[in-house]
């Protein structure tokens, strides 16, 4: 059994399955609907989410993991004598990696390294499996370090947003804005550039369209991809995510495409019909 135990946070949205075969802890982030706070992936699943974004006519506000949550997650590795990982969403987006180094600090005879992933969604969830390469490759633990910085640089996430919808109820584009952008038909398609979620491309016209133009961003990547590992994930678009799957496997000769369904987090922030693709450049 290895001495090294990998944390993230429920924004990595793996799935259980990976989470259990790979004996990967996860630390839930809040989401918060009036007074009523939710565990994500825990007390609250996307499918609610949706439903309560429907009766409320409002979105729920997200917030971090406390200091004493990360506490309670670590101490109990830290009794069996494990050396900790913890990889979680981008300091740029949230204080969890602060309030996870908070908690570090109370221990300070353990090894445990706090890395940033400076991603989002399945794009954590693509650092955390390359530690577990890492891991399984029989680095020790200043030799993971080392290698997972350089990894993050390297991953790249998309998303094709289907409409602005979201985005407005969140404040991330004004009335007159989500308007128009509706009755225009444009589909914003982000990017997780320098940790920040960044408004990418707006695509106007038919949702295949913006299916294709996230496709385009990888195919135009095709001779630096890193081709051991890609995710593709979805909010509630089963069927843009089989597009997007076989037209992955058709171009391009990846060894293992992790299919993953997105969790509370990015799908309050973006809505349903959301698709997201991410892998690493060499």
């Amino acid at each position: 059994m290895s001495k090294i135990q990998i944390i993230t946070d429920s924004t990595s949205d793996l799935s259980l399955e990976i989470l259990r075969k790979y004996n990967i802890d996860v630390v839930p982030l809040y989401v918060v609907f009036n007074k009523n706070t939710y565990k994500d992936g825990v007390d609250i699943t996307t499918d609610v989410l949706y439903e309560k974004v429907n009766e409320l006519g409002e979105l729920p506000k997200t917030s971090a993991p406390t200091p004493i949550d990360f506490y309670n997650v670590f101490k109990p590795h830290i009794d069996e004598g494990k050396d900790i990982i913890y990889i979680g969403l981008s300091s740029y987006l949230s204080t969890t990696i602060q309030n996870a180094k908070l908690a570090a600090s109370e221990f300070p005879n353990a090894n445990i390294e706090i890395i940033d992933s400076h991603n989002l969604s399945a794009g954590i969830g693509l650092i955390v499996l390359k530690v577990v390469d890492y891991v399984n490759q029989g680095m020790d633990l200043k030799e993971i370090v080392e290698n997972i910085n350089n990894y993050t640089k390297k991953v790249r996430t998309y998303f094709a947003v289907d409409d602005l919808e979201y985005l407005q109820k969140g404040g991330r584009c004004s009335a007159l804005q989500g308007f128009i952008g509706n009755m225009l038909k444009i589909r914003p398609i982000l990017k997780v550039i320098d940790g920040k979620i960044s408004l990418y491309q707006k695509v106007r016209g038919k949702k295949e369209k913006s299916l294709n133009t996230t496709l385009d961003y990888v195919f135009e990547d095709k001779d630096i991809l890193d081709t051991d590992r890609l995710v593709v994930i979805h909010s509630h678009a089963p069927e843009e995510f089989g597009y997007l799957k076989t037209e992955i496997e058709k171009n391009l000769n990846i060894k293992e495409i992790i299919s993953l369904e997105a969790g509370c987090v990015i799908s309050s922030h973006c809505g349903p019909k959301t698709i997201g693709i991410m892998y690493s450049v060499k």
